[in-house]
């Protein structure tokens, strides 16, 4: 999965998919410790894709925080122009 591809997605979408491919990981997990999975870099690369999507969660909530902070920074500038 490309970060490209998660910039494009929703908030709620990106939790989904987060929570489907941690499930995919378990499986393919449970399914080496019992010598049934075939493909073993499926693990290493849900880990990266689980990671990308944590991320891009994470940057998006420093964002909205990022925002938030300026707007009150504007707030209080006007507010001090305006008393003095």
């Amino acid at each position: 999965m490309k970060t490209t591809e998660l910039k494009d997605k929703s908030v709620d979408e990106l939790k989904e998919l987060a929570k489907t491919r941690t499930n995919e990981l378990f499986q393919a997990r449970l399914q080496n410790f019992t010598n049934q999975l075939d493909d073993t870099s499926s693990i290493t690369k849900a880990r990266k894709d689980i990671a990308r999507i944590l991320g891009e969660l994470r940057h998006r909530e420093l964002d909205a925080l990022a925002a938030e902070i300026q707007s009150q920074l504007a707030a209080a500038s006007s507010e001090a122009k305006a008393e003095g």
